[in-house]
């Protein structure tokens, strides 16, 4: 059974801030075709929950999170069986402090 894919609020905000840099410093085309890029590379969590590595520097959360990588970008999720889908919690730019990741706002 195929789960849904799920994005909490923080990696929406992510979405619309990474859609907001690049729509300024390169072009709506190439800030359009990051996002859904990346929105894209989720889409396989639904039949493979698992696919990613479990994000270690997460580990001591309840949560058992993992991640994809899509770009620069790390796409931070967890499954969350009760409701019966993935949440994507966060989207990481791998070239900022390693620290930010434990962002929750």
């Amino acid at each position: 059974m195929a789960l849904e894919v799920y994005w909490l609020e923080l990696a929406e905000n992510k979405l619309e801030d990474i859609y907001g840099y690049y729509s300024i410093r390169a072009s709506k085309r190439v800030a359009e075709k990051l996002v859904n890029g990346i929105v894209d590379s989720t889409i396989k969590l639904k039949n493979q929950p698992e696919v990613g590595p479990i994000e270690l520097s997460l580990e001591k959360r309840p949560q058992k999170f993992r991640y994809l990588i899509y770009k620069n970008y790390k796409i931070v999720y967890w499954i969350n069986k009760e409701f019966n889908r993935v949440e994507i919690a966060n989207v990481f730019d791998t070239r900022l402090n390693p620290d930010k990741i434990n962002e929750t706002k």
